[in-house]
């Protein structure tokens, strides 16, 4: 059964009809009232004067006593009729009239599109791109076939239209002009998008956001230019974060043999390392290790020089000789990187993580609320018990891919109160919530918007807008112009970010350097960093590749 929803107009028209009614219903029973219950008649007119008088409380004149039980009761019920008349209906119907009169009419036609990049329909998976698309001056229109969502991001500044392909399928027949065309609804509408682009003659890269990879093909072969499935592609950005063996903490430390190893830890609140600055911890003099970085809030930040602080509740990334690392474990809280993955909300993103994890040999035990095939542990992981029974404390990694922000928060607390030095991947809905999650405890909150963000950047802006994630890489270089230099005390060395760890000479690797010693030509170098710090190291020292 489908219920018509009356225009404003016509709420206002019904109204204007239900007010002269009313009190003409309730004249005309005070008169009668008065007639044949307190024997004291009155001409319809008074009886009219005296309803309207009552129902906007505007006071009684001469009719102020009344006898009869029934009259009495009516004059009482009376001024609540006018109340609800007064408070309720007109709210309901006459406000919305006048906004409907008086507001900024949403466009229903599309500007040229010359130059400009067309998404359909809005939601979590291109929020965080058409603020990207904002900041870099990039024209877009956003086609958007619900009425409120489509006057909220007409407040918030974007440009919006609004139409309904089913209903008017001409009204993406501008479209064919456009520099590219992004299509964000479900797959039937993504589907007819494409279809009616094409159709109107538009020839330029037209990218769809898929939530089912059965459905690439048949996109791509109705015209679409790639089909993307962001819920898949965030399930192996979450599980990659969480496994080792997808995503190894640094390429080319073999390199280095076993004499340099490489470690995480976490900076507990009350560690000696918290709140520190680098320079004042002289880690290298005293141990012979050296802070790569340390991921806090999501990001990696490099160390760069002695004024770098220690931030509590970071992961610090240390490089250095075993016993030095040893060393730093006794003041930091050292990362698990044995034992499973618990991951917490098995929906389509969580099946897709432990898909990828027990591809690549890692052991996973599961909670839900649900039991099902693959569900480990039925409960909520916001109990101590569930908790337990998954043996969180004894996990490498948490994966929280629940499908609400606010439990996220909530568990994420949870959690971390439960297993402080647990690395713990959260799966987020929506990228403003992504801050909240850090405050809460999370070390990496990753978003469908920061996924389908990075990979429609790089298509539509020509750059990787979101980072995701940020790789810490060994490399093996000449001296360069580090040529007569201390490899602890350049300062030129210690604002590219990245760290000599180890100099290869006369057949030999030192990893310890006393004070008076100097790079020589002839050395070979093992530089460890970033990827953006090694990039900036061998620009400022012009090396290259052993």
């Amino acid at each position: 059964m489908q219920y018509k929803t009356w225009s404003p107009a016509r709420r206002l028209l019904a109204l204007l009809a239900l007010l002269p009614l009313t009190v003409l219903v309730l004249g005309t029973l005070y008169m009668l009232g008065m007639d044949h219950l307190e024997g004291s008649p009155r001409t319809l007119l008074q009886a009219l004067q005296w309803a309207s008088e009552t129902m906007t409380n505007t006071g009684y004149g001469a009719d102020n006593r009344w006898n009869h039980p029934v009259m009495a009761m009516f004059v009482i019920i009376t001024p609540f009729i006018g109340q609800c008349l007064v408070f309720l209906i007109f709210p309901v119907l006459m406000l919305p009239y006048f906004e409907d009169k008086f507001e900024v009419r949403l466009p229903q036609v599309l500007p040229p599109m010359d130059g400009r990049v067309l998404f359909y329909r809005y939601g979590p998976a291109i929020e965080s791109l058409v603020v990207e698309f904002e900041n870099a001056n990039s024209p877009f229109v956003i086609l958007e076939e619900d009425m409120n969502q489509a006057r909220s991001l007409r407040d918030r500044g974007f440009n919006v239209v609004l139409g309904n392909l089913a209903a008017d399928p001409s009204v993406l027949a501008p479209a064919a002009q456009a520099r590219a065309v992004v299509t964000n609804s479900n797959d039937h509408a993504n589907a007819t998008c494409t279809l009616l682009a094409r159709e109107y003659g538009f020839t330029g890269p037209l990218f769809a956001l898929a939530n089912d990879p059965l459905y690439r093909a048949p996109m791509v072969q109705i015209g679409a230019t790639e089909v993307f499935t962001p819920a898949h592609v965030l399930g192996a950005a979450l599980a990659s974060r969480a496994s080792h063996r997808i995503s190894p903490p640094a390429e080319g430390m073999h390199l280095l043999g076993a004499r340099v190893g490489m470690a995480e830890f976490r900076v507990r609140a009350d560690s000696a390392l918290a709140g520190k600055r680098l320079g004042d911890l002289r880690l290298r003099e005293r141990h012979g290790v050296a802070v790569i970085g340390q991921w806090f809030g999501g990001l990696f930040t490099t160390a760069k020089g002695p004024d770098t602080q220690v931030q509590p509740g970071a992961i610090l990334v240390v490089v250095g000789v075993h016993e030095g690392l040893a060393d730093v474990e006794r003041m930091a809280m050292p990362i698990r990187r044995a034992g499973p993955i618990v991951l917490a909300g098995y929906g389509a993103v969580g099946q897709k993580v432990v898909e990828m994890l027990l591809d690549a040999g890692e052991a996973c035990t599961v909670i839900d609320r649900v039991a099902g095939p693959g569900v480990d542990v039925v409960g909520s992981v916001l109990e101590r018990a569930s908790l337990d029974k998954a043996r969180v404390r004894e996990a490498s990694a948490v994966v929280l891919a629940l499908s609400d922000d606010s439990e996220s928060v909530f568990a994420t607390a949870v959690v971390r109160d439960y297993a402080p030095g647990v690395p713990l991947i959260v799966r987020v809905l929506r990228t403003p919530n992504t801050e909240r999650l850090y405050r809460s405890g999370a070390d990496f909150a990753i978003s469908v918007g920061q996924v389908a963000g990075q990979i429609l950047a790089y298509h539509l802006l020509g750059e990787q807008t979101t980072h995701v994630e940020n790789r810490v890489k060994f490399i093996r270089v000449n001296a360069g112009a580090l040529v007569g230099e201390h490899p602890w005390h350049c300062e030129a060395l210690e604002r590219t970010g990245s760290k000599v760890v180890a100099v290869e000479r006369g057949g030999g690797v030192l990893v310890e350097f006393g004070e008076g010693f100097e790079v020589r030509v002839d050395d070979t170098l093992f530089v460890c960093g970033s990827l953006n710090s090694l990039e900036r190291y061998q620009k400022a020292f012009m090396t290259a590749s052993a």
